[in-house]
C-alpha cells in the first residue's frame, strides 16, 4: 500500500542561483499539517508563477516518490527534503514503472486519476543551483508525474492510496518518458502513447509534429531522426 509522506504547498516566491540571479517560481514548497483540501485545480493554499505551464486539471496534483529524494541528497551533496521538487505530495514507493495513465486511486475522499508524466524544467536547475540537473532528472527518468482530480475532498499526510481502477492500456509514465525524451524514432511506442485518451492534451501536442514527421519519413522512405 502507498502512503503519502508529505502533502507541500507554497506560493510563487523570488529564489536565488548562478550567484545571486533572481527567479521567481511556484517550486518552494514546504510540508503542512493536518487537512488540505484538494479540488479539480489543486490544494488549497498551493499556487504556481506559471500557469500556462504549470497547474489546471490535468495538472492538479504534482507527485514524487520519495525514494527520488533519497536519491538525489546522495548524487547532490545536499539536502532535498520532501517538497523540494516542488511535488505537491511525496508518496512512498510509487515510482514511473509502477503507476500507468488512467489509473485511478482513492485518497479518504478524494480521487484521483494519473493523467501526465512531469516535464522538468529549468526552474529544477535553479533549484538546486546546478544548470545540469534538469537533463539529469530526465536522465533517470525520476521525473514525477501528474494526477487530475475527479473528486474533490480533504487530504492528508499518512492517507494511504487505495487502487480504484488500472488502467487497461497500462502505459506507464516511464514508457512516455522514453517516448518524449529518449526514443522519438520508435514509431509504434510513439502511436501507443498518443492514442491513449486519458494523457493529458498538453503531454500530447509536443509529440504530435514529431508523429506527424516520422510517419512522413516513413512514407518516403527518407532517412534521418526528427
Amino acid at each position: 500500500m502507498h502512503t503519502i509522506l508529505s502533502i507541500n504547498v507554497g506560493q510563487p516566491r523570488t529564489g536565488t542561483y548562478g550567484g545571486g540571479k533572481a527567479f521567481r517560481s511556484g517550486i518552494f514548497k514546504d510540508p503542512v499539517k493536518g487537512p488540505v483540501f484538494l479540488d479539480f485545480m489543486g490544494l488549497e493554499g498551493d499556487a504556481s508563477a506559471d500557469l500556462v505551464h504549470h497547474r489546471g486539471p490535468d495538472k492538479a496534483v504534482c507527485v514524487l516518490s520519495n525514494e527520488h529524494l533519497d536519491y538525489w541528497w546522495k548524487v547532490s551533496m545536499q539536502e532535498v527534503p520532501p517538497g523540494f521538487f516542488g511535488e505537491n505530495f511525496t508518496i512512498e514507493n510509487l515510482r514511473e514503472t509502477e503507476i500507468h495513465i488512467g489509473d485511478v486511486f482513492r485518497i479518504g475522499e478524494v480521487e484521483v486519476q494519473c493523467s501526465q508524466p512531469r516535464q522538468p524544467c529549468h526552474n529544477i536547475s535553479k533549484r538546486f543551483d546546478d544548470k545540469s540537473m534538469a537533463d539529469r532528472v530526465i536522465d533517470t527518468g525520476y521525473t514525477g508525474y501528474y494526477l487530475r482530480v475527479l473528486k474533490q475532498g480533504w487530504v492528508q499526510s499518512g492517507d494511504r492510496l487505495f487502487p480504484v481502477h488500472e488502467d487497461a492500456e497500462r502505459l506507464t509514465v516511464d514508457e512516455c518518458n522514453r517516448v518524449m525524451f529518449h526514443d522519438r524514432n520508435n514509431l509504434e511506442a510513439m502511436r501507443r502513447v498518443l492514442a491513449h485518451p486519458l494523457l493529458s492534451e498538453s503531454w500530447k501536442k509536443s509529440l504530435v509534429p514529431v508523429l506527424a514527421r516520422l510517419e512522413a519519413r516513413t512514407v518516403s522512405g527518407s532517412p534521418g531522426a526528427p
